[in-house]
């Protein structure tokens, strides 16, 4: 029998509205909302469920990313179904590190609410990404390497899909290359940062220092960090590698077709969106993925308890 995979979505599949229904309907989900307002200081009842434009500004997107997947993950992991390892793409990160038990899940929110501070102040204009379809990623690293200015690799999300990131003007002249060099499109992300670039190195030093005053538990289930696309096998690693990730590459295909070479076959998705599953089905059609984005997806782990 194959082994199962928890994976947390990033930032960008955010909407208002999410994770609602889990709120009103399960108490242990409340609960972990709440207690992400109260470490945060945000109303996070109005973030999430109201109509705001706060909800795609990074310091207010990532505490309501976490604070949604952290509440459907107890909501699913009530159900009785359990992970055997865990990862996720980005912020999606501190998902898998609840997952993992590493990390305290008020700590986690606190850390995470800086974190979108940090990011948003880091770099707060002139910077820009970029997804880049339909080309290989020697080829794109190619490129990058040799366009003037700071640009880079963000994301290896899948096969054909690939995100830059670095200075607007750099991003620019990346993406007219990239596309004479075939890809099939460039494709601007609205994003308020160059998000996963050198660029905000400022940033992951000042999350270090957040991190020194967290404590770090013994990892109970196996996670893969984004900077390695390997699984973190001393807890005091953690810290060092949260802190390249702000300004590190996430590399998602390494870390998914890592964890199906080692024997997983079910993946679920918890968090808002499809992102993710969308990618699986370029990395590997062969696995099952499961997305839990609603109260009623939880009916879906039926099949696997």
């Amino acid at each position: 029998m194959g082994k199962t995979a928890f994976i947390f979505p990033g930032q960008g599949a955010q909407y208002v509205g999410m994770c609602k229904d889990f709120y009103d309907a399960v108490p242990a989900c409340r609960q972990t909302i709440q207690l992400a307002g109260e470490v945060s200081g945000l109303d996070m009842e109005a973030l999430m469920f109201e109509e705001n434009e706060n909800i795609n500004i990074t310091e207010y997107t990532q505490i309501a990313m976490l604070a949604a997947e952290a509440a459907m993950y107890h909501a699913v992991t009530d159900k009785g179904v359990k992970p055997d390892v865990t990862a996720g793409l980005s912020l999606g990160e501190y998902g898998a590190l609840l997952a993992s038990g590493v990390m305290e899940e008020a700590d986690l929110f606190r850390v995470i609410r800086k974190r979108g501070i940090f990011m948003q102040e880091a770099y707060p204009s002139g910077g820009a990404m970029s997804a880049v379809l339909g080309l290989d990623t020697e080829t794109i690293e190619k490129v990058c390497e040799e366009t003037p200015g700071q640009v880079s690799v963000a994301n290896y999300n899948c096969p054909g899909q690939t995100v830059i990131t670095g200075e607007e003007n750099a991003v620019a002249k990346a993406a007219e290359a990239l596309s004479n060099a075939g890809a099939k499109r460039c494709v601007p992300l609205k994003v308020s940062g160059p998000f996963h670039s050198p660029l905000l190195a400022g940033a992951g030093e000042k999350l270090s220092e957040v991190l020194a005053d967290v404590t770090v538990h013994e990892i109970k289930i196996p996670y893969l960090a984004n900077v390695t696309a390997d699984y973190v096998t001393d807890k005091d690693q953690v810290k060092g590698l949260l802190s390249r990730q702000v300004a590190s590459s996430v590399r998602w295909q390494q870390s998914v077709e890592r964890m199906i070479k080692d024997g997983v076959t079910k993946f679920i998705e918890i968090g808002p969106g499809k992102t993710l599953a969308g990618f699986m089905r370029k990395i590997n059609k062969e696995v099952t993925v499961i997305n839990i984005e609603k109260l009623e997806d939880l009916d879906k782990l039926d099949t696997l308890v």
